[in-house]
């Protein structure tokens, strides 16, 4: 168990938190959500004893061993991969070391013996026996093959290290998992290896992370950085975030009665424990959803952008047509004859590994570049906007402020228009008049889609648009494209906005194309088989 007890810690002025007070037990699994600069990440270090708070304490139960997700991915390149890993149990790994340099000795004396004797009981105790064959499942697990794990960390891909890094937190049954976005990097088929391995989990898991799928799939409790305090709330994010919105919309309509307020909460409990899966991680939750008590759920205090795509004009029946498109880059041929026709009402995902090539399409077909070969013809009635992964050029060598940003590419260049949207991002009152050079990832990200959003585009094409976003801004932006009625052409490593936006899916494999009409959690279904 971990109790924080008045937990409070602040950066100069600025309150991240105070007066926390949590229980962390074994068993369940903890999402740690909040927008960014929240104090997510700040909380989880103050758990793992990397910060210390300014006020009260954290508590872990006696012999409770704690495992952390590192992030320091050079940290380990003069170790072997397979040692790595077996790092993850510190204690262990200094017995294998120990015992390694009293066999080697040349004079082995009686308190030697006695020492190797000690060593070895507590090696056994600690199932080292299983040590390699452990390290080397988690690793397998998470896609490392067999003939990496006696390489130097030094010869791995930085994708791969992540995933090595994982294994090494994951190994040896800590009674503790702090895992700070551990699905970064990480493939659809190492995400599922991971899900299921924590739902088995028996200990503690917190994670911070931007996934709604996985946090969804695993997580049993919300726990909410929001206005200076962390709240734990029984559920899934899903649970958390419609149940919230539900007692934030009957707090805001002061008509409805009472009962049928409670009515309300009450079929919404019922029907979210109902439609539980039948995982041990969500059956747990599920038990704990129907002993709710309609006091727990409360209305969020959180901002959401609200985003909303208005396409000027209908589209017609001729949306976008490519035929045989090709392009070479730095000598490396990443588009290869691609052909294929988008019909009216077609919001199409182009998944899997193949991202160099779905970003060169995407600017091909937004204009921003030319094909070496093939054509393509964007029908009569269409206008496109571009989302491009990399937004960085749109922000250089101007010294603008928000709004003085978004008029450029406004066609009414009213200010009262042009903040209009900006508040629909959250940039509001002075917020609107600060430099874009000061902007994060994130806030760049939110201007990006205020660009897209007045241009009243009838087809959208979007390159990795989640990146750098917070939750908050993550379901506004799918809520929007789901809303959408017009086409819309994308890439994503969320798998729930790929998953409730597309109805078609394509894949550039190296055997060639792969284009079905089918959602993405149906296409992962047929690939499987």
């Amino acid at each position: 168990m971990i109790t924080v007890s008045n937990v409070g810690l602040r950066y100069g002025e600025r309150k991240l938190f105070e007066d926390v007070n949590l229980k962390f037990t074994p068993g369940n699994c903890y999402g740690v959500i909040g927008a960014n600069g929240a104090g997510k990440s700040t909380f989880l270090k103050i758990l793992a004893g990397e910060i210390e708070p300014d006020t009260g304490e954290v508590v872990i139960s006696r012999g409770v061993r704690m495992s952390i997700l590192k992030q320091d991915h050079y940290q380990y390149d003069q170790s072997i991969v397979l040692d790595a890993v077996i790092m993850g149990n510190q204690r262990l790994y200094e017995i294998i070391k120990e015992k390694e340099a009293l066999y080697s000795k040349d004079n082995f004396s009686d308190e030697d013996g006695m020492k190797v004797a000690e060593l070895e009981q507590e090696f056994c105790d600690m199932n080292g026996w299983e040590a390699e064959s452990e390290a080397s499942a988690l690793l397998q697990g998470l896609g490392i093959a067999t003939d990496l794990h006696n390489k130097m960390m030094s010869d791995l891909q930085g994708a791969e290290k992540v995933k090595v890094l994982l294994a090494q937190a994951l190994f040896g049954n800590p009674g503790i998992l702090i895992l700070d976005e551990p699905t970064n990097h990480l493939d659809i088929q190492s995400i599922a290896w991971l899900e299921e391995f924590l739902i088995a989990f028996e200990g503690i898991v917190i994670i911070v992370t931007h996934d709604r799928h996985f946090v969804n799939k695993i997580c049993t409790h919300m726990a909410d950085v929001d206005y200076g305090m962390i709240k734990l709330y029984v559920g899934n994010y899903d649970f958390w975030y419609e149940s919230s919105q539900l007692a934030l919309q009957m707090q805001r309509d002061q008509n409805k009665k009472q009962e049928e307020k409670v009515k309300q909460l009450k079929d919404f409990i019922a029907r979210f424990s109902a439609n539980a899966s039948k995982s041990k991680q969500a059956t747990s939750r599920k038990k704990m959803l129907e002993k709710i008590n309609l006091e727990d759920i409360q209305p969020s205090n959180r901002k959401y952008p609200y985003v909303w795509f208005k396409p000027e004009r209908e589209a017609g029946n001729d949306i976008l047509t490519v035929v045989d498109l090709c392009k070479t880059i730095d000598g490396e041929k990443v588009l290869d004859n691609v052909s294929f026709t988008v019909h009216k009402g077609d919001k199409i995902a182009f998944v899997g590994n193949n991202e160099i090539a779905y970003t060169n399409l995407f600017k091909i077909l937004s204009g921003e570049m030319e094909p070496d070969s093939g054509h393509y013809k964007w029908g009569v009635t269409i206008t496109n906007a571009y989302f491009p992964k990399d937004s960085s050029a749109y922000f250089q060598n101007q010294d603008l402020s928000l709004v003085d940003w978004l008029r450029q590419y406004s066609p009414d260049k009213a200010d009262s228009y042009v903040r209009g949207f900006l508040g629909k991002m959250l940039f509001s009152g002075e917020e609107a008049l600060k430099s874009i050079k000061v902007l994060s990832g994130g806030e760049r990200v939110r201007c990006m889609l205020a660009k897209v959003m007045l241009c009243g585009a009838n087809a959208l094409l979007f390159d990795q648009p989640t990146n750098h976003l917070d939750l908050e801004s993550i379901t506004a932006l799918n809520n929007g494209l789901r809303d959408f009625n017009s086409n819309v052409l994308f890439t994503s490593h969320d798998r729930q906005l790929v998953q409730t936006i597309a109805n078609r899916i394509i894949e550039f494999k190296p055997t060639g194309m792969l284009d079905v009409r089918l959602t993405y959690d149906e296409y992962l279904e047929s690939v499987a088989v």
